[in-house]
């Protein structure tokens, strides 16, 4: 068969390891493609020069390689393995003749991987996939940012820190502490196993925004504004951070803090102008135009909105439940939140915190490090949270609240983008699975990787309640290349569709159990440890498709609906873990399936589940006993070993 024969031939391409130069690692499937086009992809032993002259932050920055295009028998045959297990015998068959065909002499294919080649080796160009990718992804989109967008970490409780107030200004000033190590290039770069991650989306941290514009929105960066901006009851404070180059103390932002939630308590709830934000793209790009035209000084309240270092939103609500929790920082009421800022710290009134993140230009790791840091922070005292005096003219500060006029037809905006994103919200369901019994410790005792094993248990739980594997995706991070974002591990395997029926097969033995959920993990191992050497699929044939000349027909390959379904994401997952956390989660991609968010902590695991009402809390509930069966068979070699 076509499709074994491609595997033999691919063979190279698997997890192979090449020793790089200052004790760097990397696939041997990067390094090959290296071989062929020196431009393309990094050299066999790369060398990460250090330009101290960009500060600390950005020292690699500019030698890190760049992102590979894998060559069209590569992404050939490992697209015919991922599809394999999720058609029948007929199509399947019928794919792998269309792909043949796309990737011979007298197909399409040859002549787009040159075009392909020809652009990422243009010298100016820092990542092929970058602006494609940002534009198509992100900035084109045009359904709202939240809920499909935006995302959500919830922080764990500070016990000393009830007062909002408090806990906002001690939020503050941590977010503040990594604010002035990104502004001054001084923040340690990101690794991993050793080899530096590329830090250029944290310009798009602080002082930021996306900006709506008629079918494609834009990221804008702010020169360095020394004030954040508080809401409260859906009004906008603006609260200097800094005066005359003095940081205030994390007493006097507590002052303010606590002036602010009286000033907007005294008079109410304000126009929501901040809802108009949670609409479709296009709507929110008139409605913005609407403000605008509506009173000249409105344009300058927006902007100081969007140049604000982050927003804190003061929310007047008291979450409890991890679930609960989930709902008001994934998306809160639509009304006290500025959706376009990239950052939000979220405070309600019973201490209780979170943030919630605008995706265009981020990805969730940068965030999340910074999130984690002001935990950190916070709970091990590394900054300074005393009720000293800063040295700064506090005595000069006003609460200054941002107050637009708004004309009927803003406020019939309003009222249609608060009614909007009701129901939007209503279309969905959320549950959590807080998973107490185990966590990375235990799963490392069983001799596997924490990330697959967890993979494995979705994988299994989604089988129990729909007993079929469908088309999966989880995030893998590219960002050891230039411009690096995301590639698509697809997680569904023909290793792990015999793993999901052997466990469910009651005739099946613990070894067996355990072997077949190796060969699985050991599968989605190689799988995603390629997609992170940027020698996934779906980037790849991604690109080739944004070659195809817009006068031209769209090849087979691209039409076939074994393309289509393998891209429909019926699972939808990714990991970012940290232990101050105790939720972290965002939407679905398509309407009939979920989004899962997971933690992997020490000793639990916490899953995030998001659908249009497809039975969420049903599926949590497969998670955890997916969970306690992983468990309960992997132990019996604990127990074993134990016993010997």
């Amino acid at each position: 068969m076509f499709y074994r024969q491609l595997l033999s031939n691919s063979r190279t391409c698997g997890p192979k390891i090449i020793t790089m130069s200052r004790g760097y690692r990397m696939s041997s499937s990067a390094a090959a493609s290296t071989a062929r086009t020196a431009a393309v992809s990094k050299p066999a032993a790369h060398n990460y020069v250090e330009d101290k002259s960009k500060g600390m932050m950005l020292r690699f920055q500019e030698s890190l390689p760049r992102l590979p295009v894998p060559t069209l028998e590569e992404t050939a045959a490992r697209y015919l393995k991922s599809i394999h297990p999720l058609v029948d015998t007929e199509q399947f068959k019928k794919t792998e003749d269309i792909v043949k065909k796309f990737i011979s002499a007298q197909g399409e294919g040859p002549e787009l991987q040159k075009k392909l080649l020809a652009r990422a080796a243009e010298p100016n160009m820092k990542n092929w996939m970058y602006e494609w990718w940002n534009d198509a992804a992100y900035l084109t989109y045009r359904d709202p940012v939240v809920p499909y967008v935006s995302y959500f970490y919830a922080h764990k409780d500070d016990r000393y820190r009830k007062a909002p107030a408090a806990r906002a200004a001690s939020i503050a000033t941590a977010a503040l502490e990594f604010k002035k190590q990104v502004d001054s290039n001084m923040l340690e770069p990101e690794y991993m196993r050793k080899i530096p991650m590329c830090m250029d989306s944290y310009k798009w941290m602080f002082n930021a925004s996306r900006i709506p514009a008629e079918g494609k929105d834009y990221p804008k960066k702010y020169s360095n504004s020394q004030f954040l901006i508080i809401m409260r009851k859906n009004r906008f404070y603006v609260l200097p951070h800094e005066i005359d180059g003095v940081q205030l103390s994390t007493s006097e932002l507590e002052e303010q803090i606590q002036k602010i939630i009286e000033d907007a308590d005294r008079k109410g709830h304000g126009p929501a102008v901040g809802a108009l934000t949670s609409e479709n793209r296009d709507k929110w790009t008139k409605f913005r135009s609407d403000v605008i035209s509506s009173n000249a000084n409105n344009k300058d309240l927006l902007e100081q909105i969007q140049a604000s270092s982050f927003i804190i939103a003061l929310d007047d609500s008291r979450p409890v439940t991890f679930t609960e929790r989930a709902h008001q920082f994934w998306h809160g009421d639509g009304c006290n939140r500025f959706y376009d800022k990239p950052l939000q710290f979220i405070v309600c009134d019973n201490g209780v915190s979170g943030f919630m993140g605008e995706h265009s230009m981020m990805d969730g790791t940068p965030t999340c490090r910074l999130n984690d840091f002001v935990c950190d922070a916070i709970a091990k005292k590394k900054v300074d949270l005393s009720n000293r005096s800063s040295g700064a003219a506090v005595e000069n500060i006003k609460v200054n609240e941002l107050q637009f006029v708004i004309n009927d037809q803003v406020k019939k905006d309003i009222d249609t983008s608060k009614s909007d994103f009701d129901s939007v919200i209503a279309l969905h369901e959320l549950d959590v699975q807080s998973y107490q019994r185990y966590g990375k410790n235990l799963i490392k005792q069983f001799k596997s990787s924490p990330d697959a094993f967890v993979q494995m248990i979705i994988q299994l739980a989604y089988y129990k309640m729909f007993g079929v594997s469908r088309p999966t995706y989880e995030s893998a991070s590219t960002r050891q290349y230039q411009l690096g974002r995301t590639e698509t591990c697809r997680s569904v395997s023909d290793d792990s569709v015999a793993f999901v029926k052997t466990f469910m097969d009651k005739s099946a033995d613990s070894s067996s159990k355990i072997a077949a959920a190796r060969r699985a993990m050991d599968s989605h191992v190689k799988y995603i440890t390629a997609a992170s050497a940027g020698h996934g699929v779906d980037r790849h044939l991604f690109g080739l498709k944004n070659l195809v000349d817009k006068d031209s027909q769209l090849p087979e390959l691209f039409k076939d609906p074994s393309y289509s379904y393998s891209c429909s994401w019926y699972l939808s997952t990714s990991q970012l873990s940290s232990e101050y956390f105790n939720g972290y989660g965002w939407s679905q991609v398509i309407d009939d399936g979920f989004g899962i968010a997971y933690m992997i902590n020490n000793n639990s695991l916490n899953f995030n589940v998001v659908s249009k009402k497809l039975g969420s809390s049903k599926l949590a509930y497969y998670l955890r006993e997916a969970a306690d069966d992983m468990a309960d068979v992997f132990s019996t070699e604990l127990d074993i070993k134990a016993k010997l």
